[in-house]
């Protein structure tokens, strides 16, 4: 079973600690990006995993395949074409100062693309299920025309199709809205992923859900989940993750899932002292695509997608550096921290 992601990956440059911009006159540079950042976890679990977007030809996109392919994660089908490597600078947020990210990513590579410059028999070789997010039809109208051609074809083909709607409201400036944009996308899915945010700003669907109030009305989630279900009848499922954020340190971390047949809530993880929660949900569709591939149950699929994000909030970075055997320990009750020796 082969996972293909599709989408835009960048430089991260990221403060240090957590100092504030230009307090340091060094930056942390790696390399991230919603869809890359799956792929990254699905390796790590074990599960074949290629990502296809297209980079400028120069060393710094260099280094990103060479990142790319340390972790293991298949790059033969990358493009390499006019434009630049998208930028995005983050500073780290304590307490109750939150975390900043500026996007320089204006005339990308994959922003540039258009129609024809993919060939999505090719991309599509050998691949089960394909995973995309509402980042990338959010950057250019070629943008989003690709992504929108790439679901059709992948449905034609049979091929398992997972998005993240993924709601960033500084990208959708080329013209479009994401209401305008996300419904014609999420027809062609199979598993959508999002947050009660994502479903009222790139849907359209309101939602009475108030995270910041104290304990989740799980009912609520319910009903929107049932919502978005009869608004998409050809979804399977839906699994909405669920963050309570007391402060930039101090989240209640858990998601639900709806299959049409069940309505099922997780396990709920405080998470104290967070290091990096950028890439939390992209870890969430890592381990949750792993999960349907290798459980029984969508319950346990979920439960493991919420481990394997809960941990990603102790690791710095976009990507998230856990093995199977990590989160199978986080759901055994070992969530101590205590050394192993």
């Amino acid at each position: 079973m082969t996972v293909l992601t599709f989408g835009e990956i960048m430089l991260r440059l990221k403060t240090p600690e957590h100092l504030r911009f230009f307090q340091s006159p060094v930056f942390e540079a790696t390399f991230g990006g919603g869809e890359a950042n799956v792929a990254v976890s699905l390796s790590n679990f074990g599960i074949p995993a290629e990502f296809l977007t297209i980079l400028p030809e120069n060393s710094v996109a260099d280094a990103c395949l060479g990142e790319l392919r340390r972790f293991g994660v298949g790059t033969g089908k990358i493009l390499r074409g006019p434009g630049r490597l998208g930028i995005y600078y983050l500073e780290t947020g304590a307490n109750q100062r939150p975390s900043r990210v500026v996007y320089d990513r204006e005339g990308s590579s994959i922003a540039q693309a258009v129609v024809g410059d993919i060939d999505w028999d090719a991309a599509f070789s050998g691949v089960d299920w394909l995973h995309v997010t509402g980042i990338t039809p959010a950057l250019s109208q070629g943008a989003s025309d690709l992504t929108l051609q790439a679901l059709r074809i992948a449905k034609d083909k049979g091929i398992t199709v997972s998005l993240d709607l993924n709601y960033r409201k500084n990208l959708w400036k080329y013209g479009q809205t994401a209401q305008e944009v996300m419904p014609d996308l999420v027809r062609f899915v199979d598993v959508l992923i999002a947050n009660e945010e994502d479903c009222q700003k790139a849907l359209g669907i309101e939602t009475a859900v108030d995270v910041e109030s104290g304990e989740l009305d799980t009912e609520k989630f319910r009903l929107l989940t049932e919502r978005v279900l009869s608004d998409y009848p050809n979804l399977q499922k839906i699994a909405v993750t669920l963050r309570e954020s007391e402060s930039a340190d101090s989240n209640g971390w858990s998601a639900c899932m709806n299959n049409r047949t069940e309505f099922l809530l997780s396990h709920k993880y405080e998470i104290r002292d967070i290091v990096d929660r950028v890439g939390g949900g992209d870890s969430f569709s890592g381990g949750l695509i792993y999960g349907l591939l290798s459980f029984e149950t969508d319950a346990e699929a979920l439960e493991f997608a919420v481990a394997a994000s809960c941990l990603k909030h102790s690791i710095n970075g976009d990507f998230n550096r856990v093995s199977v055997a990590e989160v199978r320990a986080l759901l055994g009750g070992d969530g101590s921290g205590r050394v192993v020796r």
